[in-house]
């Protein structure tokens, strides 16, 4: 089971860039969301335009945005409106974002859903573009902005242009308004690559070999002929070595270098550390060097987990070690440090997102995970009833899956068995995983007590209020219930990788595999426990002796597998 939290982002355009207060008034509209981090808000006074940027999970940001959106056409009057910037309604565009643990498709989903609710309960015409098109001309955004505000009237009754949520006769609302385009597309990546040379044209070069665009193709002189047409009088274009990218080559005084200054627009066919690797051959072909590289703005985590993975490999090292060792040795093999220190923490949408909910206090942030070693015993000490053994077990069973992680790593890295680092590599990723999953639910398990608390609070009143607070208190404890038995599963799941060390892995860290199987079936007791006592609450018998059996079924196989394994170590010390 994977704990990756869905996280989208969302970057809408409004028609007004010169009145602070109606900006203001639009971004509270989104912080008025709980879970809803805005990032950035970038006004611009030619354009009349303002670009807001904000984060969050799916729902959260979907309604975020319809608030805003909401706002924006009750304050922005189209009729009124003037600025360089192409546009189309008081909400411009409004594209959504994958940033982790969501895929583009649902993104589209997402969208064209909330365009259907724009359209229907704002009645703010809606077009639907990129991942979201209905058609596929609309994908282009220039397709669906076609002659702008201006031409609206025109546009919205005509089968072929009218839009795709909320096409009506031209009224006084949508004079007001205008439409809106809502859609889904990729992850921008804005990125520099620092060179050790001052000259522009030199820097111009690397970035016409690797983007996707190119550079024409000459006649006679590659670089002052005349540039080559086809029959339609086009230019014809010699393609760069980087799909999904775009660059140019600048000079930059504050530095005192030149840069290749690169948009990648698609970060799945172009990741970061395999253009950051292709700019530097290129560059090496012109007798020039990368030193480093500049992140402009935010990226997601997974963009330098991907890198430090990538450059692990090439090392022959194990990829299963912690995340903040993975993101270390990325920020080191691209240079992120070059220019200034580069801080994950300022840098990366998931971390600015749990930093915000630890200052703002929220109880979800408090996590128990987040405790030193010693302030985790104190917490457990307390006479408070929570933590208590389900949390425990589940953190037993992360000790156990991490003891057999570190052996898969030790064994990766043993001199004489290079050949073996992709096999115990493997180990050591899925040791990470299942450590990952039951640090989750040392603070879930807690807060499931917490939910059986909090439902035996609710009021009790009348006969409504009684029968509501008994359906909470059962539902929680369902819930209470099915947590641990998550934790005896993924704790079981250790004894796989405990066992394959102790059978594989270096023999001078045998006695650490079985010492992870120990804490593992300790996990699975101990989790079972809390599984049997809060099955016991439950008057809904079947469900309750189901999940007892299933419990019971795990532990004699935990008892079983300790044996085995303590029985192979046991051999081989």
């Amino acid at each position: 089971m994977s704990n990756l939290k869905q996280l989208v982002e969302c970057v809408p355009n409004f028609s007004e860039g010169r009145n602070p207060e109606v900006i203001k008034q639009i971004t509270r509209a989104v912080e008025s969301v709980e879970g809803v981090l805005l990032l950035n808000v970038d006004p611009g006074e030619a354009t009349n335009r303002t670009v807001v940027t904000f984060v969050g999970e799916p729902e959260a940001v979907c309604e975020a945005a319809f608030r805003a959106v909401k706002t924006a056409g009750e304050l922005i009057d189209m009729r009124r409106h003037h600025g360089a910037h192409p546009r189309i309604g008081a909400t411009d565009v409004l594209p959504l974002i994958p940033v982790s643990g969501i895929t583009l498709e649902e993104c589209a989903a997402l969208a064209r859903k909330l365009a259907e609710r724009i359209a229907t309960e704002l009645r703010i015409p809606c077009y639907s573009y990129e991942a979201a098109a209905f058609r596929p001309e609309r994908k282009n955004l220039a397709v669906c902005r076609r002659g702008e505000y201006e031409g609206i009237a025109k546009r919205i009754t005509d089968p072929q242009e009218q839009p795709d949520f909320g096409a009506r006769p031209f009224d006084e609302d949508v004079a007001r308004t205008g439409c809106t385009v809502v859609g889904a597309r990729d992850f921008l990546i804005a990125v520099n690559y620092n060179l050790n040379t001052t000259s522009t044209r030199r820097a111009n070069a690397i970035a016409f070999d690797v983007r996707e665009k190119g550079r024409p193709v000459r006649e006679g002189n590659p670089i002052t002929g005349t540039p080559k047409r086809d029959a339609d009088g086009n230019v014809i274009m010699q393609p760069g070595t980087l799909k999904g990218t775009k660059a140019i080559g600048w000079y930059i005084d504050e530095y005192g270098i030149a840069q290749v200054s690169m948009n990648i627009t698609d970060i799945n066919v172009a990741p970061l550390h395999k253009c950051f690797d292709e700019v530097c051959r290129c560059a090496q072909n012109r007798g020039i060097r990368v030193t480093g590289t500049e992140i402009v703005g935010l990226i997601p985590k997974r963009v330098l987990i991907e890198a430090g993975r990538y450059y692990l490999q090439k090392q022959n090292r194990s990829t299963g070690i912690p995340e903040q060792d993975v993101i270390q040795l990325a920020i080191k093999s691209m240079g992120l440090d070059d220019l200034r220190p580069f801080n994950p923490r300022e840098k990366v949408i998931e971390y600015l997102l749990e930093d915000a909910a630890v200052g703002s206090g929220s109880a979800a942030a408090k996590r128990l995970v987040d405790m030193t070693v010693k302030g985790f015993a104190e917490e457990t000490s307390r006479e408070s009833p929570a933590p208590g053994g389900g949390t425990i077990s589940a953190y037993m069973g992360a000790l156990g899956a991490a003891l057999g992680t570190m052996v898969a790593n030790l064994s990766s890295h043993k001199a004489g068995w290079d050949d073996r680092c992709p096999e115990f590599s493997a180990w050591a990723d899925k040791g990470q995983a299942l450590m990952a999953e039951l640090l989750h639910l040392v603070d879930e398990d807690t807060q499931a007590f917490n939910r059986i608390m909090a439902a035996f609070g609710l009021p009790k009143g009348s006969d409504e209020e009684k029968a509501a607070r008994s359906q909470a208190i059962q539902d929680a404890t369902l819930y209470a219930t099915q947590v641990p038995l998550r934790t005896m599963k993924a704790s079981f799941a250790a004894f796989d990788i405990c066992r394959a060390m102790a059978e594989e892995g270096n023999p001078n860290s045998v006695s650490d595999a079985g010492v992870g199987a120990l804490a593992a079936r300790a996990a699975v007791l101990g989790a079972g426990l809390n599984v049997k006592i809060n099955a016991a609450s439950l008057r809904d018998c079947a469900t309750a002796d189901a999940l007892v059996a299933e419990a019971d079924d795990l532990i004699a196989r935990a008892n079983a597998a300790e044996q085995d394994i303590l029985a192979i170590v046991e051999s081989k010390i």
